[in-house]
């Protein structure tokens, strides 16, 4: 123990000291290594250029990996136990050289915080190959950066700068800042402690942003449910995630989250308490009433997070059988935002608007990036053509995220001409491969803009982009090339690097990556090749200076507008419907979205053929989202199977 404390009071796993533990005895006073004799010749830079040669403090060594105090002692006296064989004697370990025990200093472990197993769990899937981590500390792309951090240093040096504007509102880095204390305290009252996931549903308002940061101030972990998503999407993943608490709208068109999840509880034991925005609902906190009339949280009652913390646990897609949650901490994400903001060339002074929902990393990613630089962000709620357009032009965002289906909407209805646009200076078109004439397109209509395109996905971020400069043929034809600190590859199905030009798996490792999918073994098995290589499903070529053009998909995914799921539970429900023996899903080409569902059937013997609008409707008394319902249904005599009575689902064609 350090200090008496247990792990579970300071959040230490086992993959941790794996990733960890090397790094800090070799930084630790156990290791040393000097050049010359700086310290007798008072040579202060040497001693300072030799200074993790020679040994840091474990404070030192905390600030330079992003872990705490407490956790790097306890990792170092593991280490030295192992190595040395040492006793270990907690208040002689909390003395260090040069200090007498003195009572007062030493705190009681009992007095101590203590993690929950759900935390302890989330905590234990973060594990990073520890070579990679030494090289990624050693290149400085890992560092102690933290939300928390960065929102108080704009807090500090630019208190009365736009942190967020909405319309008329308008946010300073301080006032966001005090918001945000002011919501802590009241999460922190309700119950919600660090290391415990708090699930979000809003559309992107300032108080997404504001409930972001509070969680992440806790140390807690934020998960995402996208908007569309009713009961049962919304039930699977606050079960498979034990979210502790959810911040969702009262009210929502037809739907009336907080009170559905409400009345979830009983069947969610980690639940303790739900936030309720714009309205009220029985049993719900009103967010905006403990926003504005909670005192802010005592800088001393949580210790803040470090960057080896997870923060951000997102799915990717399946929500009912095996949800894949990808779980992220601030040295992955945060390292590839804050080595991406010169690349994309954002400053402090660029107001960042994002098209697309919150819900996505791809949307968090600008956040990431805004707040990496101190950018003023920029809201549009929801999106609709017309709103984006008036957004554009009312706000004059220097900065854009946005997908192929936004501009294709845009150009359908003739906005960018009507309205002025003159604001953006760079874009990036993400979420889905942009069609070559449709970047051509903006390009064309935006010539003092740069238009870019990023591959990403919610286990990587930004992997690869365009870059401001890059020609337009390139964005219209390539993906782009790596980030910062990320390598990728394209392989063959033995595993070997494709010769330029050659199609093969698109593959990604890096400091950005993922470590691996939260309580779910098989599905991080399969998913990574030897190496460490994220293996992405997607099928690509990369040419001779790196530039990656996507040709095609391995995996079943629906694309529709930038917002990708699986079917797999659509089709579990289909499979139940008494007219429908068998059933799959597929994409089909779409000019605008790039892809819809459609659904292949066969029937039971003797049953009649139902119509798509009775199955739609079937599926939504099942609490199906609507962005999942099939558009088209085609019944087929039988399906294409395989010896082991799998769908082959390559060999369903839609008729002519």
């Amino acid at each position: 123990m350090a200090r008496g404390l247990t792990r579970e009071q300071i959040g230490v796993t086992e993959e941790m000291i794996a990733t960890f533990g090397d790094i800090v005895f070799r930084m630790s006073h156990n290791h040393q290594h000097r050049t010359g004799d700086p310290v007798r010749k008072l040579d202060w830079a040497e001693i300072e250029r030799q200074k993790e040669d020679m040994g840091l403090t474990d404070q030192q060594i905390g600030d330079r990996l992003g872990l705490t105090r407490n956790q790097v002692l306890f990792i170092r006296t593991v280490m030295e136990r192992r190595r040395f064989r040492t006793g270990h004697h907690a208040r002689l370990l909390e003395l260090g050289g040069g200090r007498r025990f003195r009572a007062e200093r030493f705190s009681p472990e009992l007095d101590h915080f203590k993690y929950s197993e759900a935390a302890l769990a989330l905590r234990a899937a973060i594990r990073f190959d520890p070579e990679r981590a030494r090289e990624y500390v050693r290149r400085g792309w890992w560092r102690d950066d933290t939300i928390t951090k960065w929102l108080a240093r704009h807090a500090a040096e630019r208190p009365d700068a736009p942190a967020v504007v909405h319309g008329a509102r308008v946010l300073s880095w301080a006032q966001l800042a005090d918001k945000v204390a002011r919501l802590a305290h009241a999460l922190h009252g309700a119950g919600v402690a660090k290391g415990e996931v708090v699930a979000v549903q809003l559309p992107n308002v300032p108080e997404f942003l504001i409930a972001f940061f509070a969680i992440a101030r806790l140390g807690a972990v934020m998960t995402t449910l996208h908007m569309p998503y009713r009961a049962a999407e919304i039930e699977a993943l606050l079960g498979h995630s034990k979210a502790a608490a959810a911040i969702v709208l009262a009210e929502s068109k037809e739907f009336r989250p907080a009170e559905a999840i409400l009345a979830m509880r009983e069947r969610l034991p980690h639940l303790k308490s739900v936030f309720a925005q714009g309205g009220k609902a029985p049993g719900a906190f009103v967010l905006q009433d403990m926003i504005e009339q909670s005192p802010p949280l005592d800088a001393e009652a949580v210790e803040p997070p470090v960057a080896a913390d997870p923060f951000l646990l997102l799915y990717t897609s399946g929500t009912t059988a095996a949800p894949k949650g990808c779980p992220h901490n601030y040295h992955n994400l945060l390292s590839n935002a804050r080595l991406g903001a010169p690349e994309h060339k954002i400053t402090a002074a660029d107001r960042v608007l994002s098209a697309a929902p919150f819900s996505h990393l791809y949307a968090l990613y600008s956040i990431h990036v805004s707040l990496a630089v101190g950018a003023t962000m920029v809201l549009l709620p929801a999106f609709a053509p017309a709103d984006l357009a008036a957004v554009i032009e009312r706000d004059r965002p220097t900065a854009l995220w946005s997908a192929p289906a936004h501009f294709a909407a845009l150009r359908a209805q003739g906005l960018v001409a009507k309205h002025d646009f003159s604001s953006l200076r760079m874009m990036i078109i993400s979420g889905t491969s942009c069609p070559p004439d449709l970047a051509r397109w903006v390009a064309a209509q935006l010539p003092g803009c740069a238009v870019t395109q990023l591959w990403g996905m919610t286990e990587t971020q930004g992997a690869l982009y365009t870059r401001p400069g890059d020609p337009i043929e390139l964005t219209a034809t390539t993906t782009g090339r790596a980030s910062p600190g990320t390598e990728v590859r394209v392989a063959d199905a033995d595993g070997r690097a494709c010769p330029p030009g050659e199609e093969g798996e698109l593959q990604v490792r890096g400091c950005l990556l993922f470590p691996g999918f939260f309580n779910n073994p098989a599905a991080t098995d399969a998913a990574f090749a030897p190496g460490g290589w994220y293996r992405s499903g997607d099928l690509a070529t990369m040419d001779a200076a790196g530039y990656v053009t996507i040709t095609g998909r391995s995996k079943d995914v629906i694309d529709r507008g930038g917002v990708k799921f699986n079917p797999r539970d659509v089709e579990d429900l289909l499979d139940g419907h008494p007219q429908i023996l068998q059933s799959a899903i597929v994409p089909m080409p779409d000019p605008v979205l790039g892809e819809r569902a459609c659904a292949f059937a066969t029937l039971r013997p003797g049953a009649a053929e139902p119509t798509l609008e009775e199955l739609c409707a079937y599926l939504l008394a099942k609490g199906i989202a609507k962005n999942k319902l099939p558009e088209r249904l085609v019944v087929v005599p039988e399906m294409p199977l395989t010896p082991t009575r799998k769908i082959i689902k390559g060999r369903l064609k839609l008729p002519a």
